[in-house]
């Protein structure tokens, strides 16, 4: 087994979502219409409530925002504001969180709120991995554009809910190659299909966005949408571009550049990844 890289220090049912680099044998579009979302498979810690401890002072109550007109952190969200993540090629250290109700996106601590995030996407609970902390703060990664956008939460007011994982995937544009870690060890490595040069699988950290299952599509019994978009389409059929790792039903795909963006793996790959990764886990994409 091969040592994993240290981590730096630290919408619900949809009618329809496109996913880039997803296409009919035919190589047309297909359309994601999700019926049942798959289980969140989640592991590590059980989730607990954020908020201050009971010997510590006592913070006086804030005054929330409202969230009337503030673009949503989703992946059908953009979110002009966001700071971009500062450290894009480090693997977050798996600390998780999951708001409760709707809850304000602060483009810094005590700033002003520049979204709003929703509790769930695309048939699962909202899970975002935590980069960067501060007391009574946390910055997050979101879902939405542009790509490396990023967040502040606040932990003050009881809505957040954490846990955490130590699985990773990596995955390797040049290499051609997806890799599960879990406590810094690899336990799966697959040679898998990437986006052409004309539609390239986009560079980043994001996460597991979802887990989703579609009756009316053959290639995939799973796909797991992640929490960053296509580079090259700014709208994929309709939806909003969202890159995802998924199944195909033939092995010529694999160790090649043959999507439009998504991640294409062995039927094995999938198979530990629906049992083994929880919705948020991190992804680093080099």
């Amino acid at each position: 087994m091969s040592e994993m890289p240290q981590p730096a220090p630290n919408r619900w049912r949809v009618l329809a979502l496109w996913l880039a680099g997803i296409a009919l044998v035919s190589t047309a579009g297909v359309l994601l219409a999700p019926s049942q979302p798959a289980p969140d498979t989640a592991r590590g810690t059980d989730p607990v409530e954020l908020g201050v401890e009971l010997d510590a002072p006592v913070i006086a109550a804030r005054v929330v925002p409202s969230l009337t007109g503030l673009p949503e952190a989703s992946t059908f969200g953009t979110v002009p504001a966001a700071p971009q993540d500062a450290t894009a090629d480090e693997v977050p250290d798996g600390q998780l969180v999951h708001p409760t109700t709707p809850v304000p996106v602060y483009g810094q601590p005590g700033g002003a709120a520049i979204a709003v995030m929703p509790t769930a996407q695309l048939g699962s609970d909202t899970w975002v991995p935590v980069i960067a902390d501060e007391p009574g703060w946390v910055q997050v990664l979101l879902p939405s554009r542009p790509n490396g956008s990023t967040g502040w939460l606040s932990t003050q007011d009881n809505t957040l809910k954490i846990r955490s994982t130590t699985d990773r995937i990596i995955v390797d544009r040049a290499a051609l190659r997806l890799t599960l870690y879990r406590d810094h060890q690899q336990i799966g490595t697959w040679s898998v299909g990437l986006g052409s040069p004309a539609a390239p699988t986009p560079a980043g950290r994001t996460f597991v966005l979802a887990s989703m299952t579609d009756a009316k599509q053959k290639f995939s019994p799973v796909i797991f949408p992640l929490g960053i978009h296509s580079t090259t389409y700014s709208t994929y059929g309709g939806g909003p571009g969202t890159t995802g790792i998924h199944g195909w039903p033939t092995t010529d795909v694999f160790g090649r550049p043959s999507s439009d963006g998504c991640i294409r793996v062995p039927a094995d790959a999938l198979t530990s990844l629906v049992d083994q990764v929880p919705i948020g886990t991190p992804v680093l994409i080099r």
